[in-house]
C-alpha cells in the first residue's frame, strides 16, 4: 500500500505558525519523522493562507524535498498554486485534486496532463457532494473515463471516494467501502486512495475508529491512504492486515517493520 503522510498541513496549528515563520528546521524534522516511518509520499498543504498559499507552498516543496529524499503529494484546490510548486518540485509528483466540477476540472487538466504525475480525483460531481454509494461510483467512472482519454495512465489515477464523518452520517463508512470495492472490480489497473481520519472526525477514540476503519478500506481494496505514519499502531495495523490478505510476500515488510521498530513487540 502506498503511504502518503498527512502531517504537513496548515490547518495544523503548529505547522500554520512554522510555514508562517519560515521555520524550515521544524518542517524537515516533520517530514523526516514521517520518512522514517514509512511513508512513500509527503503531502504539503498551505491551503489555509489563501493569500500566500502559492509562495508558502513553492517554500514547502523546496523544503521538504531538500530534508527527505521522497516525492510529495501537492495538496490544494488552487490551479495557480500547484502550477508553480510542480515548477520546485524533483521527480514525479502526486497532485491532488482534481473533480468533476466543471470550472476545476478545466483548470486542473492542463496541470495533470503536462508532465508525468500520480492524479488525486474526487469523486464530487458538478452538483453536490455524493452521498450514496452509487453517487461515488459514478463521479468516479467518469472521471477515470475523461482522465484517460486525455493520456493519463490509469495506474496513475488514485479515485478519492470522499471519507465523511461517521459522526454526521453513519451511513459513510459503508459508502465509501463500496465505492472502494466497486472501482478496483470494474476498472483493472486503477487506484483508490482516501483520508483517512475524516472517518473519525468529532468522535472520541479516533485512533481506534482510524485504524478499524483503514482493516476494512484495506479488505476491500484501498491502494493508498492519506494518514499519520508516525502512529505506530496504525502502522502496525496496516502491515498486518496486508500480510493476512496475501499482499506481503513471505511477510516481508512485516517483519522488516518489526525489526526496525515500527511494529512493538507486544
Amino acid at each position: 500500500m502506498l503511504i502518503v503522510g498527512e502531517n504537513i498541513n496548515t490547518s495544523r496549528r503548529r505547522i500554520s505558525e512554522a510555514v508562517e515563520n519560515q521555520d524550515a528546521v521544524f518542517i524537515s524534522q516533520v517530514a523526516k519523522s514521517q520518512a522514517d516511518a514509512g511513508a512513500h509520499f509527503i503531502d504539503v498543504n498551505a491551503g489555509t493562507f489563501v493569500d500566500l498559499e502559492t509562495e508558502y507552498l513553492c517554500w514547502l516543496v523546496e523544503t521538504v524535498q531538500d530534508a527527505v529524499d521522497l516525492p510529495l503529494c501537492l495538496d490544494s484546490p488552487s490551479p495557480k498554486a500547484l502550477s508553480e510548486a510542480i515548477k520546485y518540485h524533483r521527480g514525479e509528483p502526486m497532485i491532488n485534486s482534481i473533480s468533476l466540477e466543471k470550472d476545476r476540472f478545466d483548470a486542473m487538466l492542463p496541470i495533470v496532463t503536462a508532465q508525468p504525475c500520480r492524479v488525486v480525483a474526487l469523486c464530487m460531481a458538478e452538483t453536490a457532494m455524493p452521498v450514496t454509494i452509487k453517487d461515488r461510483v459514478q463521479a468516479g467512472a467518469e472521471l477515470i473515463k475523461r482522465l484517460t482519454a486525455e493520456g493519463v495512465a490509469i495506474e496513475n489515477i488514485y479515485i478519492d471516494p470522499l471519507v465523511q464523518p461517521v459522526s454526521v452520517d453513519t451511513r459513510m463508512g459503508n459508502a465509501v467501502l463500496g465505492t472502494i470495492k466497486t472501482i478496483m472490480n470494474d476498472f483493472p489497473g486503477i487506484n483508490t486512495i482516501c483520508g483517512l481520519s475524516n472517518i473519525s472526525f468529532g468522535l472520541p477514540a479516533r485512533h481506534l475508529i482510524n485504524r478499524t476503519f483503514l482493516s476494512l478500506c484495506i479488505l476491500q481494496g484501498l491502494s493508498a491512504a492519506i494518514l499519520d505514519p508516525t502512529d505506530k499502531r496504525l502502522m502496525a495495523n496496516l502491515l498486518t492486515v496486508q500480510m493476512i490478505l496475501g499482499k506481503d510476500e513471505y511477510c516481508g515488510d512485516f517483519i522488516d517493520a518489526h525489526q526496525n521498530g515500527i511494529i512493538n513487540k507486544d
